[in-house]
């Protein structure tokens, strides 16, 4: 395992971490055991940076985590995020009753004295803008509660916004194959910055797997069926933005990238970690077998300057047009 500084953190974290939506609910069926087994096999493989929320399962992946991470509280880092639990577009929801209240909640089901990354959980524009979440959160890191805050955001202008706010210290993106926009310039801004980097969604709810068929289906309680065009949150949380049947074809048209690199995701995940400003990838898991597919990345070729070219091009040409939602 490989590590990288987290902006101008303290923390170094695993090259290839997790993130915990999958096994907390909303990506269908999953089992508890078969995360808490995932969740060791990535720590044995020098995994040492989880990505969670409040909303995940209504608490329930932080409460794996706690399972998962006793006793090792000071080697495992865990990043949690907030404010989703109650009305996003409500200023009460960012007060500081409000977030007091979300932080200790999260403190008691993690079962830790201090959160390592406190991030805001996809508020709106208008909520950054205000500012006085990020009075709060100063308040809190100089309490010991937090130890670095963030903001998870869904546009590169709401990025753009952040890293010129001088407490914050990571943002958690949409970037891969399919959303490529954010390496143009918030990428370049964030690392003069000294903001770190989570990539979220890095094989665009699965497509860029390469396993899917525009007949695949999936089950009710799975975020890709019933926000496959918007309908509970951001469209771009899901599919990348891309309408499933059209993902499904541009993803068959970057079948070429696993060629000496064992599988599209590894290849996927490779050329997001070939980002000098990425601190890490956060793909998901359910079980042992996709956190040791997930970690293969790390073993795969970069891409050639010619290869890089080709994927910009597709991207550009074929993909950008099709992306819903502003991002």
């Amino acid at each position: 395992m490989k590590y990288r500084q987290l902006g101008n953190t303290d923390l170094k974290v695993s090259e290839v971490s997790f993130g915990t939506w999958g096994i907390g609910g909303d990506w269908g069926s999953s089992d508890d055991s078969d995360a808490l087994r995932g969740l060791e096999t990535a720590m044995e493989q020098g995994v040492n940076f989880f990505d969670t929320a409040d909303v995940y399962g209504g608490g329930h992946a932080e409460e794996l985590l706690a399972k998962a991470t006793k006793g090792k509280e000071d080697e495992i880092h865990i990043a949690t995020k907030f404010c989703r639990a109650g009305d996003i577009h409500d200023l009460n929801t960012y007060s500081e009753v409000s977030i007091r209240s979300f932080c200790e909640n999260s403190l008691k089901r993690l079962q830790r004295e201090r959160i390592d990354l406190y991030q805001i959980h996809c508020p709106p524009f208008a909520i950054l803008k205000d500012g006085q979440v990020f009075e709060v959160l100063d308040k809190l890191k100089a309490e010991g509660k937090i130890r670095h805050y963030g903001v998870s955001v869904e546009t590169v202008e709401e990025g753009l916004f952040c890293v010129d706010v001088p407490g914050v210290s990571a943002l958690q993106v949409i970037f891969n194959l399919f959303r490529q926009k954010p390496a143009e310039e918030l990428f370049p801004a964030a690392y003069k910055a000294g903001v770190g980097l989570l990539v979220r969604l890095p094989l665009a709810s699965g497509l860029l797997t390469g396993k899917f068929k525009v007949d695949t289906t999936f089950s009710s309680n799975d975020h890709r069926n019933f926000n496959a065009n918007g309908e509970a949150f951001n469209v771009g949380e899901t599919f990348a933005g891309l309408p499933f049947a059209k993902g499904v074809e541009l993803a068959n048209g970057l079948s070429w990238i696993a060629e000496g690199r064992g599988d599209m995701a590894r290849a996927s995940m490779r050329w997001i970690l070939d980002h000098q400003e990425v601190s890490c990838v956060i793909p998901g898991f359910k079980n042992v077998k996709q956190v040791e597919d997930n970690l293969g990345a790390l073993n795969v070729p970069s891409f050639s300057p010619e290869e890089l070219e080709r994927l910009r091009k597709y991207y550009e040409n074929e993909v950008a047009e099709h992306i819903r939602g502003v991002y």
